[in-house]
């Protein structure tokens, strides 16, 4: 594969993108298309963003790497799986492709290059715009359209790499991360939070779904019924993640970036606009300044209306730039 994107410019907001993130594809109608991420790229460049923004390279994740959250006979399955032209992972509901696994793997990398630039101070913060999803993966299963968790690696990379003790990872997707959300359960590194739809897929991410042993109070789920939007979505943002992290203090902020939870997407019936993304991210931006000194990586998970999806992205990043001007 052919990667394109150096890192140029001072710190700013960094974009880490890949044509090359086109090559997996789960199938005709699969709702997680390169559809998808075409329609992120056009309006990436249509306003101009493209060009503007730090652009960071991307990398596959090693071996190595993938197993910080992933076992090896997980990374062998989907390895086994891909060769032997499977149409599902053998984990789980996970569609396939020929390069799916290059693919997740750059996918992966991407998010962990992401995590360089802004720990390193050549970026202020990042979005990395990147498929497949990742936040459904757990230790050894894919679920979902995810193959690899890509948010999840970003932490304990984050971790291993630069020493970050306190990491958040909020998560706006529809769809409860219940792979993140496991993989870091018994973890009081890891402080993760979720707005998802409930009822809904994958069946996780209850109230009373804390975390356990020295993880115990730090996973924050607030399940909200069909039809939420800015009041429900933004007021649990504000009301009960901004005080616990002011108790928490994290030097890193992750955010699973869904945008499933748009007006509109065809897998959820959360009703956010655009602009609600940009107080989402404004909010995840007050959080970083008081004490991870306004380091932000954001990872992008879901949204299956490709045109919705381009312009939630479109506000999202609008929102780290104007955090990063204001730095």
């Amino acid at each position: 594969m052919t990667h394109l994107g150096t890192a140029s410019g001072s710190p700013g907001t960094g974009l880490v993108f890949d044509p090359a993130l086109t090559l997996h594809d789960p199938g005709p109608g699969h709702p997680e298309s390169p559809g998808r991420y075409l329609a992120v790229q056009a309006a990436l460049q249509d306003s101009g963003y493209l060009e503007r923004l730090g652009r960071i390279p991307v990398r596959e994740a090693t071996d190595d790497e993938l197993h910080l959250c992933h076992t090896r006979a997980y990374l062998a399955t989907v390895r086994h799986d891909v060769a032997r032209k499977s149409p599902l992972l053998s984990t789980g509901d996970t569609s396939l492709g020929a390069h799916s696994e290059a693919v997740a793997r750059l996918a992966a990398g991407a998010a962990l290059a992401g995590v360089d630039a802004v720990m390193t101070g050549r970026q202020r913060n990042a979005f990395a715009a990147i498929r497949p999803p990742g936040h459904h993966a757990t230790l050894s299963r894919g679920m979902g359209f995810c193959i690899y968790n890509n948010v999840a690696l970003a932490a304990r990379y984050a971790r291993k790499a630069y020493g970050v003790d306190r990491i958040l990872i909020a998560d706006w997707d529809v769809h409860h991360g219940n792979g993140t959300q496991d993989i870091f359960y018994e973890d009081p590194s890891v402080f993760f939070f979720s707005t998802h739809q409930w009822p809904w897929y994958p069946g996780t991410g209850a109230a009373d779904e804390t975390g356990a042993a020295a993880g115990k109070g730090y996973t924050l789920n607030c399940p909200l019924r069909a039809g939420a939007g800015h009041a429900e979505v933004i007021g649990a943002f504000r009301r009960k993640l901004a005080p616990a992290m002011a108790e928490f203090k994290p030097a890193l902020v992750l955010i699973s970036a869904g945008f499933d939870s748009r007006r509109g997407d065809p897998l959820g019936r959360f009703q956010l606009r655009d602009e609600d993304f940009g107080e989402l991210t404004a909010i995840a931006g007050e959080i970083a300044a008081r004490s991870a000194q306004g380091r932000i990586v954001s990872v992008l998970e879901g949204g299956y209306a490709p045109e919705g999806l381009a312009k939630a992205v479109l506000a999202h990043v609008d929102g780290l730039r104007q955090l990063s001007a204001r730095a």
